[in-house]
């Protein structure tokens, strides 16, 4: 017999099957709804006459530190995945009560308003409030984009025989909030120095993707886009897969990992490619195109490398992995690695 305790869910996203089940469960009447709710879909899309609107929704809830420049940040990465340009952010601010000064949503909403001055981005509203039983701030962005109609780009786009590219490398994420939440623990294992570097691995080689996307989309055809964020490059393979209807091929042993987030998950238990990986890009393109795209985002500076290809469609869809004698299944998380930390 179950008890209750057996029916919590753990830290971290709905598991799939359970999220699909409720998002197939949602009204989406509106003809104006170009794309609504699923697996693996970054931003919803709506018919606005000339252009089109791209919206997205997403929270900060594992780190504090620079929370409020963090929201904007993530927000706008999704809205890139479109071809999109970042436009207008709602904020919904929700503060620890027994803790909130004055100070403390002030110095939030003013790392707000930089960051969406830095990628023209206009404020337009939200809500803020202390709210009972929180002890850390969480923001929730709410970024409203524009994109030409013929230039909308999905995660449903990818074709079989497209290469998948991936920039900079994982967890670039996970290692900033490790670094930040977790400095104690790492403080016997890392220099001074080394944890200054990993703190600063939200602005360098920094979590925005908003250069790269810019780059491929100039460069060559971009049949998709996807931003890998909880559960890492596992996750988002996955949920490209689910939004193409696509069974996939990739390489493991290609994503790049930089030595310091490498030392930091090996210290703290966390396989790399199962953690929070904002600041990487996946990038499905004809083959044609995307060694073009490859050596043209790695001129800018930025790390770009081929880590799997699209194959064909089917009903069950699949992700492979190199095995010992052929292809294997690569394993799906059903949450991120870092959330059992936060427990």
């Amino acid at each position: 017999m179950s008890t209750g305790a057996e029916r919590h869910l753990p830290v971290g996203k709905l598991p799939p099957n359970l999220l699909a089940k409720i998002l197939s469960q949602a009204p989406v009447d509106d003809p104006r709804l170009l794309l609504g709710p699923g697996i693996g879909l970054d931003c919803a899309v709506i018919d606005h006459g000339a252009s089109l609107l791209v919206i997205k929704s997403d929270p900060i809830t594992f780190t504090t530190e620079e929370i409020g420049w963090y929201a904007v940040q993530v927000n706008a990465n999704d809205i890139a995945t479109t071809g999109g340009e970042p436009r207008w952010l709602l904020v919904t601010l929700l503060l620890p009560e027994g803790s909130t000064t004055p100070e403390l949503p002030e110095k939030i909403n003013r790392q707000i308003y930089t960051a969406c001055q830095e990628i023209g981005v206009t404020v337009i509203g939200g809500h803020t409030e202390i709210t009972y039983g929180l002890n850390r701030p969480i923001v929730i962005g709410t970024l409203i984009g524009e994109v030409d109609r013929q230039r909308l780009i999905t995660p449903q786009g990818a074709r079989p025989g497209d290469k998948i590219l991936l920039t900079k490398g994982v967890p670039i994420e996970a290692t900033t909030i490790l670094a930040r939440e977790f400095a104690q623990e790492l403080h016997p294992y890392l220099s001074p120095e080394e944890l200054r570097q990993a703190q600063n691995y939200l602005h360098n080689p920094g979590i925005s993707i908003l250069t790269e996307a810019k780059i491929a989309i100039q460069t060559g055809k971009v049949h998709a886009m996807h931003d890998p964020t909880e559960g890492g490059i596992y996750t988002a393979v996955w949920e490209l897969a689910e939004a193409c209807g696509c069974s996939l091929f990739v390489e493991p042993g290609n994503v790049p990992v930089p030595p310091l987030s490498a030392k930091i998950c090996q210290v703290l238990g966390v396989d790399p490619l199962g953690a929070i990986a904002s600041g990487a890009l996946l990038i499905a393109s004809p083959p044609e195109d995307a060694d073009r795209i490859e050596f043209t985002i790695k001129s800018h500076g930025v790390d770009c490398v081929e880590v799997g290809t699209i194959l064909k469609k089917e009903d069950k869809i699949q992700v492979f992995q190199p095995g010992a004698n052929g292809w294997k299944l690569l394993p799906r998380p059903e949450r991120d690695e870092i959330a059992r930390l936060f427990e």
